[in-house]
């Protein structure tokens, strides 16, 4: 699939696992000449700060405007990096966020860590930017109704992709072409 080019940097917040190969982020990432991804923390993984904090960095490094693009995790990190910084922002595809009151399997955090590396209370105040988030109707990180009531409080676009899962590779997604339509929808804004 070839899209517009995009006139926007394109700003890349994985999510708790960082980078994935065969993640849809990552094939983006590659595809995209203007494309930039905040790298992996080496200490304090869980830490919602020092992730905010990464992103600050990444940004601080771009020159003109951004479009952010964060899945899972990532989405509550650049919540986080709303109610913290300021910076002019094109607009943000927020993508499957999880449910940080929900109980997740067993292979992810628990409520109580995520707490105790603050992520919560998780910041729910409009988004002083564009935003549009994607939600699945059997994601295991997050009901409908849950991602459907951040998107109300962030004042974002919800879309409803279905039974998409987490949108990730466990639920058969490496590439993601719809993405950058997305993306291209927000730069036009």
């Amino acid at each position: 699939m070839t899209s517009p080019a995009v006139s926007s940097t394109i700003l890349i917040v994985p999510g708790l696992r960082d980078h994935v190969e065969d993640h849809w982020q990552t094939l983006l990432a590659a595809r995209l000449p203007k494309a930039r991804i905040v790298p992996p923390l080496e200490t304090n993984k869980l830490n919602c700060r020092a992730r905010v904090d990464a992103i600050q960095c990444v940004m601080d490094a771009i020159k003109g405007p951004i479009i952010l693009v964060a899945h899972s995790a990532g989405c509550l990190m650049l919540a986080h990096w709303a109610s913290l910084y300021r910076r002019p922002i094109k607009g943000a595809l927020l993508v499957t966020p999880p449910d940080l009151y929900a109980n997740w399997p067993e292979n992810y955090p628990s409520s109580m860590s995520l707490r105790d590396n603050g992520w919560a209370p998780l910041p729910r105040r409009a988004l002083p930017f564009r935003s549009i988030v994607i939600a699945s109707t059997n994601d295991h990180l997050a009901e409908f109704d849950a991602v459907k009531a951040m998107a109300e409080d962030w004042h974002a676009d919800l879309v409803n992709l279905g039974p998409v899962g987490h949108l990730n590779p466990a639920s058969g997604y490496g590439p993601w072409p719809q993405a950058e339509v997305f993306i291209h929808m927000l730069d036009q804004t």
